[in-house]
This record gives structure tokens, C-alpha cells and sequence, in this order.
């Protein structure tokens, strides 16, 4: 049975990435800080390490006694905007905590390395769908952390032989649908768990950066992609770095929707309108960012089967609903 390291699978994707590997028969360890992931997060079946990517002996010591087939790197603060103005903290934890856990698991013979990136390298868009070939360069600093790792990733590969994928996520949403994973993030600054905090009352009210893009109704336009269809394509990236060296893959439903057509899926879903209000844009957002997914679907055999707004909204609603 392969042993896999989870770094961040206490967190929201890590846990849903976690429960997918153990239903694939994986030996599964969890290394999590716990600074955003949550022990109710950790599932039956996989085993926990507390540490913190920041302190090198604490993952090499993970590494050296697990000795691990494959790494799956998912820690890393994601805010855009919060980049923009703390990029002293991000190239921290997302840089320098990466780097970290490459010599600790190239030290210790790990020959898969599934790195969770993000659609924030490609910047604003040239072309839509932005497939792979697109030319990168962020305008957020949380892009830049994603694409320094990536290159690092590369100088890696070609000096260590590690195996490589770079999963590029468009927007990751919604919640197991078996209902087995029910933590909430912590500090969201994403769309929909902020609607659900505006639905839960836990919020005053929503504000949506800018309703003058250059989009149909005004507001910026995602990709939003199911945590769980996410979850799948990792298990078989691990499995496809058998066979090859380096995978840079898209991860999107190659659907795009506006903000407000997002917010209105919600009210249709609680029954009722939100309290909002439009404020000013947020540095470092794009108008629109919508995927081309073709290359995952040729090289992971891979289709989202759970990412319908409405599956993604009802999916997320049934957990903060019932969320004390």
C-alpha cells in the first residue's frame, strides 16, 4: 500500500483530498498545522502529525519516518487581495514553507509531488478558456507564490527526478455530498462561504468588489469547480506520475458565472435575498477566468461530475445550515 503525505489535509481541499485517497486504498498522513485546518477534518483511516512546514526538522522528521511514495502540497494562505497587502506573510508560508517541504521530501526518496496551484499564475486573460499554453504572469501576489513554487518545482524535477504535477485550480467550492466532511473554513474570503456566513446572519451583509467589469451584468465571472471533482483528479495525477515526469493541468468545469448570477443561486437555495452592497473593485482582481479543462480530461481520463452551480450551492447550504 503507497504511503501519501497530505500537507494541509486538515484544511477544506486537504480533507476532501484525504477522504478520496483512503477510498482508493492509500495509506494516508496528514501533516497540518492546524492554523486554518481542523481536527474535525481529520478523517478515520488516516494518521495525524501536527507541524508546521516553517519548522524544516518538523517535516523531515515526518518524512524520514514514513518514508513516503507521494507528497500532495495543498498548505498555503490563498487570499488574493489579502496578498496584496501582506505579501511579506505569503512569500513566508507559501515560498519559503514550500522549499521546506521539497528538501525534506527529496531528501527522504519521495518520487511523486502533486502541487495544489492555482489559475491566479495565468493573470488576466489574453484568450478564454485559458488552457495551459497560456502566458503567465499574476497580477496578485498570491499568483506569483503559486508560479515560484511551480518553477522551483522544476529546477526539482530536473535535478532530483522528482515527479511532478502542477494541478491549476480555477475556483474550488461546494462540500462532500455524503456529508461525511462538515468543517467550515475558518476566515473565508472566498464568494459562496461568504454568502452562506451573509445567510447564517453571521454577517452583516455581502460586498461585491466592482459592478462595472466589463461582463454582462457588471460583475467578475468565475470558474467554479467541486471540491470533491478537485479531490478525484489528485488521486489520479499521483497514479499518471508513474508513467511521467511532469503534468501542468487546468482544473476547472470550463463554465463560467458572474458573481451575481452565484449570489442569486443562493437566494434561490435559502429562500430569500441577501443583504449587499457594491463597493469598490479589489486590487488584483480579472474580469473574467474561465478554464479550459481539455488536457486533464486527456491525461487523467477525468470529468467534474459534481460541479453544477446548483449541486455546488445545495452541496454547501446543507452544511452551513445545520452549522451550530
Amino acid at each position: 500500500m503507497a504511503r501519501i503525505l497530505v500537507v494541509g489535509g486538515a484544511g477544506y481541499i486537504g480533507s476532501h483530498v484525504v477522504q478520496a485517497l483512503l477510498a482508493a486504498g492509500y495509506k494516508v498522513v496528514v501533516f497540518d498545522n492546524l492554523s486554518t485546518g481542523q481536527r474535525c477534518n481529520l478523517l478515520k483511516g488516516s494518521i495525524f502529525r501536527h507541524g508546521d512546514l516553517l519548522r524544516p526538522a518538523s517535516i523531515a522528521e515526518v518524512c524520514r519516518e514514513f518514508r513516503f511514495q507521494g507528497v500532495i502540497h495543498l498548505a498555503a494562505l490563498k487570499a488574493a487581495g489579502e496578498s496584496m497587502l501582506r505579501p511579506e506573510v505569503y512569500a513566508r508560508h507559501n515560498i519559503t514553507g514550500s522549499l521546506n517541504l521539497l528538501a525534506a521530501a527529496t531528501q527522504f526518496g519521495v518520487e511523486r509531488f502533486v502541487f495544489s496551484s492555482s489559475a491566479a499564475v495565468y493573470g488576466d486573460p489574453e484568450r478564454l478558456p485559458i488552457d495551459e499554453q497560456h502566458a503567465t504572469r499574476p497580477v496578485n501576489f498570491y499568483g506569483f507564490t503559486k508560479l515560484t513554487v511551480e518553477q522551483n518545482l522544476a529546477w526539482f524535477a530536473r535535478l532530483r527526478g522528482l515527479h511532478i504535477a502542477n494541478l491549476r485550480y480555477f475556483n474550488a467550492v461546494g462540500y462532500d455530498p455524503g456529508g461525511a466532511l462538515r468543517g467550515l473554513e475558518k476566515r473565508p474570503a472566498n464568494l459562496l462561504p461568504v454568502c452562506m456566513e451573509v445567510a447564517r446572519g453571521w454577517r452583516e451583509r455581502l460586498e461585491i468588489f466592482g459592478d462595472d467589469w466589463p461582463t454582462p451584468d457588471g460583475t467578475c465571472i468565475r470558474d467554479y469547480v467541486h471540491v470533491t471533482d478537485l479531490a478525484a483528479a489528485h488521486v489520479r495525477a499521483l497514479e499518471v506520475l508513474g508513467t511521467r515526469e511532469t503534468l501542468t493541468l487546468n482544473l476547472g468545469s470550463e463554465v463560467g458565472y458572474s458573481v451575481l448570477e452565484v449570489v442569486q443561486a443562493v437566494e434561490r437555495a435559502i429562500g430569500r435575498e441577501l443583504p449587499r452592497s457594491n463597493v469598490a473593485r479589489r486590487s488584483g482582481d480579472s474580469a473574467e477566468l474561465v478554464a479550459s479543462a481539455e488536457l486533464a480530461r486527456e491525461v487523467l481520463d477525468w470529468q467534474p461530475q459534481h460541479s453544477s452551480l446548483e449541486t455546488i450551492v445545495s452541496s454547501t447550504w446543507n452544511v452551513y445550515r445545520d452549522a451550530p
